[in-house]
């Protein structure tokens, strides 16, 4: 096992291995731009290499076929280690993406059920039995490995985002390569650390689980490589274009979870203070970097004043810093080119019309100076025709758009490409129901924002994505349906009379 300043951090066959050429790429923290570690940087070579291992990992057939409370052991008992490391891993995870200490420790309490969950799964998971009608024939449903699995991760929620997949992968019997973003790889390292020796120890093949690092030749190479089965991949709209394109070749089987626009309704009967409240969560939490964050606030016109007010006034006092610190409430974009496009959505927002009611820059203490931070942000007077409410920001800002009547807020929330999440705010129960019910979203939450559990699938509508993660629907991702029909007493029908 690597030591945590060695660089030779691509698991290739069971082995850890430094990159070809032996380049590495510099981890920075997003606090202060310090170079956390530097880390192995694989070339295609390095990822043709890893496939090729996952493929005579899986074709060799010991871990495809193993008994289910195998392979359930291996998940039940990283979830073991995580928790053993979950200050460690918390720690590793705030300094690669800046939030708090808070959120990562969230993080590896979440990756954990999702290991347990899918330990459970698995074993309960026999298929199904076929009624016939013929007394002399058995016909069964069964469900199998995929094969060679490559999951790719991105840079906001990387643990997290790793166990959606890897879990239910491992669970069906698949071998994999996982290759986490190159921005904030730590922690996705730190758990193949873990994985590696709980899957050495139930004895199974050297390369069932593998892991490169790198850029976007890595991951295309994954996708297009003909020895892949199946590419899950969570990320922007663009790259997951291009994943499906390159998997289109040879036809794989694709998973896609590419982000959304996702609305934040609130009706004029809504509890007001509860939802001001989660509508700073929904757009703030982690600077706004996440993938379900509730960047378009669907605001009753009732409520306007009032509503806006407060959301800035609570905006406004909304604590930046170390993510390490107590007191930080939300930490820093994720890199400086990354601050730099929100900035860019920003200044094209006011050029369309958009009022800053809070933030709107860069922060002025000393002591943010380093970093990649920008103020959480409320933008007014906001349209449905403007980029900043049409494109994905991932940044800290909170569009407000008004509504009159429930046909008018249901057409403005649909009116947009994605379609992975949003919430209603209302007391009146039925009311809430039927619009969430007209929603073309994969989540919708009523009076509240951003929970989730492993057991309900997660995903999107349109162009959020392919497929479903978490639930059960999570692990048939990662299947092959097969039928199985047997003739007890087989005799023959004579069709052909010669």
């Amino acid at each position: 096992m690597p030591s945590s300043t060695d660089p030779a951090r691509l698991l290739i066959d069971g082995v850890w291995t430094p990159a070809e050429g032996g380049r590495q790429r510099a981890v920075v923290n997003p606090f202060d731009a310090s170079v956390v570690a530097r880390v192995a940087e694989a070339s295609v070579a390095d990822a043709d290499r890893a496939v090729r291992a996952a493929r005579a990992a899986f074709d060799e057939g010991s871990w495809a076929h193993a008994p289910a409370a195998r392979r359930a052991g291996v998940l039940t008992a990283t979830a073991e280690a995580l928790q053993e490391h979950r200050e460690e891993l918390a720690h590793l995870e705030t300094l690669d993406t800046g939030k708090t200490l808070a959120e990562s420790r969230i993080d590896v309490d979440d990756a954990t059920a999702v290991l347990r969950y899918y330990a459970a799964l698995t074993t309960s998971d026999a298929g199904r039995t076929v009624d016939t009608g013929r007394p002399d024939a058995i016909s069964r449903v069964v469900y199998e490995p995929v094969g060679v699995c490559a999951l790719i991760t991105p840079w906001n929620y990387p643990l997290l985002q790793i166990s959606w997949k890897l879990a239910p992968a491992l669970a069906a019997g698949n071998t994999l390569v996982a290759k986490p973003s190159e921005v904030t790889p730590m922690t996705t390292i730190r758990l193949f650390e873990l994985l590696q020796e709980q899957l050495t120890q139930a004895g199974a093949p050297s390369g069932t689980a593998n892991l490169v690092l790198g850029g976007g030749a890595v991951g295309a190479a994954l996708a297009e490589h003909p020895l892949v089965d199946l590419v899950s991949f969570t990320g922007g709209l663009a790259s997951g274009r291009s994943v499906m394109r390159a998997a289109a070749e040879t036809v794989k089987k694709v998973a896609l979870e590419l982000g959304g626009k996702n609305p934040n309704i609130v009706f004029a009967d809504a509890d007001l203070d509860a939802a001001v409240d989660f509508a700073l969560t929904a757009a703030f939490l982690h600077s706004g970097q996440v993938c379900s964050a509730g960047s378009r606030l669907l605001l009753h016109r009732s409520l306007h004043a009032e509503f806006t007010a407060e959301l800035a006034r609570r905006a406004d006092l909304i604590r930046l810093g170390n993510g390490l610190e107590k007191g930080t409430e939300t930490g820093p974009l994720v890199s400086a080119e990354h601050r730099e496009k929100v900035e860019r959505l920003l200044a094209g927002a006011l050029a369309e019309g958009a009022v800053v009611r809070a933030g709107g820059g860069r922060p002025t203490e000393s002591e943010l100076q380093a970093g990649f931070f920008l103020r959480p942000t409320v933008l007014d007077g906001c349209h449905a025709g403007m980029t900043i409410v049409r494109e994905e920001v991932f940044g800290p800002v909170l569009t407000v758009e008004l509504f009159d009547d429930e046909d008018e807020v249901v057409a403005l929330a649909n009116d947009t490409p994605y379609g992975l999440a949003g919430a209603v705010w209302t007391q009146d129960a039925g009311r809430g129901e039927r619009v969430a019910a007209r929603l073309r979203l994969g989540t919708v939450w009523i009076n509240d924002y951003h929970p989730y559990v492993p057991q309900a699938e997660w995903g999107g509508f349109k162009q959020s994505g392919t497929g479903r993660e978490l639930g059960p629907s999570g692990l048939r991702e990662y299947q092959e349906t097969k039928h199985i029909w047997r003739t007890v007493t087989p005799a023959a029908q004579h069709w052909f009379a010669g």
